[in-house]
């Protein structure tokens, strides 16, 4: 039997840009679906069984903001940002929303297909790992049900926020450069000059620390990278 092939709904609204990355795309074997604006994309979304979206920012009638908001009210499915910006406000926003990557226009096609791969990569592995929860401290992380739990207070992460936060806590005390997280998590090399890991990281704070300033659960090594505190170093919170 053929495996199952993956369909990407690609939304711009520069038709020969969507017509570039469709081809490139099914060049790689992926199916298309084509939309080139926010409504058409929600339509497409809806109508189609989609694996993965790239989703352009800046687009007349819905941008993708609105539109990555709107999928992710919906399913779990990996979502690309195409942004010609790189204000950190912006991936921050679409971090936020719930993308799980973002590519900075103008780009390689290359990048693109690899990225591509890697996301989706890394949802084949989620859906493999044994260890569906861990817990931490007061902080537990159940994966199947895309939530944390810290003392009381029920949180939900995002895709890529369960996958960021199950890594780190799989191996409390271990120092992670930015670079090997990317590599990891993301599961590609490319670095560069983004600062998607750690945008990531103060998001992942934001939601689950008592006081992201002064963080008790994923820290900073000045200089080198991150660390999920070991158990003894967690204080004990009261309700």
């Amino acid at each position: 039997m053929m495996p199952t092939q993956q369909r990407i709904l690609i939304v711009d609204d520069d038709p020969n840009l969507l017509e570039l990355l469709r081809l490139s795309l099914e060049r790689h074997g992926y199916l298309t679906v084509l939309a080139q604006n926010g409504i058409e994309g929600e339509d497409a979304f809806t109508q189609n069984k989609i694996d993965l979206v790239i989703l352009d920012v800046m687009m007349p009638q819905r941008d993708g903001f609105t539109l990555c908001e709107i999928i992710r009210g919906q399913s779990a499915v990996p979502i690309i940002l195409l942004t010609a910006r790189q204000e950190v406000e912006d991936v921050v926003r679409g971090l936020e929303l719930g993308a799980d990557d973002y590519i900075t226009k103008p780009f390689n096609l290359r990048e693109v297909i690899a990225r591509v791969g890697a996301v989706l990569s890394r949802i084949d592995r989620q859906k493999s790992e044994p260890t569906r929860t861990l817990t931490i401290g007061e902080l537990t992380l159940d994966q199947d049900k895309g939530n944390v739990r810290v003392n009381d207070r029920s949180v939900t992460l995002s895709p890529l926020e369960l996958e960021l936060l199950h890594y780190l806590m799989s191996h409390p005390g271990k120092l992670f450069e930015r670079e090997g997280l990317l590599q990891s998590v993301w599961g590609y090399d490319y670095f560069g000059k983004t600062n998607l890991v750690d945008v990531a990281v103060r998001r992942l704070r934001e939601k689950i620390e008592r006081d992201p300033s002064a963080p008790e659960f994923i820290l900073t090594v000045r200089g080198k990278g991150y660390r999920f505190a070991a158990e003894n170093e967690i204080p004990r919170r009261t309700k």
